[in-house]
């Protein structure tokens, strides 16, 4: 089976100012289709550098990127739009919902960019909601939800395409420990009960040990492996 992210021989680095900064040093990785992964490492290491590359928001300076066997890091910028679109679902730490909208109106927002109508994205978006435990909250706005409810919207707004892949950047770096430990057994059940992979940055190590493998990495390489069998299993 064709891995779901393949990195190979990633490098990247930024120019600041006079000085090149290298983030990245020939790193190379697999994710097998249906895995929950996480990514780990001090501030500067490169893991959110590395996800960004994962979902097409940034390109290697050297090296290739393909997700579901599709080149992502020689698309141009238009292409990368619509694939991330139709491929990649977003979870963030703060959320990054609309306030003046609804949860039904944020969890929508994606659908808008893809050619349904409007009983289709109204089947889709009460789908996600049902997903993540939130039917009874269509109506309500971010500033009525609590902070683990709000991630789960955001997580049913990830969710509402139906991507293969799911990327968390430090998804309950904002959560008390009850709602982050909620957030993280909806995680795994999205990749039990749906299949999908998900590739998460995270500075917990609990929130890691939710996940099927941690990967370690120190200053642009990946220095170590873990598998965790509870998890998996």
């Amino acid at each position: 089976m064709t891995p779901c992210v393949e990195v190979r021989d990633v490098f990247k680095s930024f120019r600041r100012g006079s000085e090149v900064v290298e983030v990245l040093s020939g790193l190379s990785l697999d994710v097998p289709v249906g895995e929950f992964m996480a990514l780990m490492g001090p501030s500067g290491s490169g893991k959110t550098t590395l996800l960004n590359l994962i979902a097409g928001l940034d390109r290697p300076t050297e090296g290739e990127v393909l997700v579901g066997g599709e080149r992502i890091s020689t698309m141009t910028e238009s292409q990368l739009a619509s694939w991330r679109t139709r491929n990649i679902g977003f979870v963030f730490q703060f959320y990054h919902l609309l306030p003046v909208l609804s949860a039904y109106r944020n969890v929508e927002l994606p659908l808008l960019l893809l050619p349904l109508s409007g009983a289709q994205r109204k089947a889709q978006v009460l789908n996600a909601l049902d997903i993540v435990g939130l039917s009874d909250r269509i109506h309500h706005r971010p500033g009525q939800l609590s902070g683990g409810q709000q991630q789960r919207v955001g997580i049913a707004r990830a969710i509402v395409t139906d991507p293969a892949l799911i990327v968390a950047d430090e998804p309950t770096g904002d959560l008390d420990s009850k709602s982050a430990d909620e957030i993280l057994a909806l995680l795994g059940e999205l990749k039990r009960s749906l299949q999908k992979t998900i590739v998460m940055v995270t500075h917990d190590p609990r929130a890691a040990s939710r996940a099927d493998r941690i990967l370690h990495l120190e200053k642009g390489r990946l220095v170590e492996e873990t598998n965790n069998a509870l998890a998996a299993s």
